[in-house]
């Protein structure tokens, strides 16, 4: 344990150094000690430390909470439990994504959030973590003529069901966000506000989030007039506003534009 007298011999910049390399836990040791130097500067450090320290202890309280259900599905003799989630029901083009994801029993948990409270940096940083640590994960589509032809629940669903058969094994227990699949014979659980409250949910939202994020950005190359790769196809000013100007691209979605009088380029 670092020793006042060994803190007092350090420069400040030395013990910058140290502190961003030590690890979360061993700051807990030298929060006193860093407050007991006689320079400022390292007083405020201590404040710093202790800023990080109760962001780490409210994520681990979190950590703690979003397991609830994985815990309670392995309790009742579950072993493969997928969380299920989608991205893209709102916007006004493309297709909607689901994923499913099995989480390992040993793995980091830690930022794996709702993607929605995530930035575009972090959700793409914990996709590689993900898919590279999860037991399997599918991802499955169902296009914008398939949510005009169905309503966009049904395509939900239905992008679920594609995403559960895309994995390379069969969960034995799903926790799903919101949403009931009938069609589904494996026992589920529908969680409102899932994606804040499971874990492995969490996990569905953020691959079911970048996956679609990135198939607007390859649209957006195609139709870079739209601005798709900013607003991924959400029904923005800047989006109606090209479509006013450029007219209804064949990825629309007709039924999310009903009433509205623009030129319909699919023709």
């Amino acid at each position: 344990m670092l020793s006042l007298p060994q803190l007092n011999a350090m420069t400040v910049s030395e013990i910058k150094a140290m502190i961003l390399s030590a690890p979360i836990k061993a700051k807990y040791q030298w929060v006193e000690i860093l407050k007991n130097d006689s320079r400022q500067s390292i007083n405020k450090m201590a404040m710093q430390v202790e800023k990080q320290i109760a962001v780490y202890e409210k994520e681990q309280n979190r950590l703690v909470k979003i397991v609830e259900f994985e815990n309670q599905a392995k309790r009742m003799g579950y072993k493969l439990i997928a969380g299920l989630d989608e991205a893209g029901r709102g916007p006004l083009i493309g297709p909607v994504v689901a994923a499913a994801v099995i989480l390992p029993e040993e793995m980091d948990l830690t930022g794996i959030d709702d993607s929605k409270k995530l930035s575009e940096v972090q959700r793409e940083a914990l996709y590689d973590k993900i898919v590279t640590h999860a037991v399997a994960y599918g991802v499955g589509v169902a296009t914008h003529e398939e949510i005009d032809t169905i309503n966009i629940l049904n395509a939900t669903k239905l992008a679920m069901k594609r995403a559960i058969e895309a994995m390379s094994m069969s969960p034995d227990y799903l926790l799903i966000d919101a949403v009931k699949l009938n069609e589904i014979s494996i026992v589920q659980e529908s969680i409102i506000k899932g994606d804040s409250r499971s874990v492995s949910i969490a996990a569905a939202s953020i691959i079911a989030k970048v996956a679609r994020d990135r198939m607007l950005k390859e649209m957006d190359k195609k139709y870079p007039m739209y601005g798709l790769a900013s607003h991924k196809g959400y029904g923005t000013d800047q989006h109606y506003q090209a479509i006013r100007e450029h007219g209804i691209l064949p990825e629309h979605r007709r039924s999310f534009l009903k009433g509205l009088n623009y030129e319909d380029n699919a023709k």
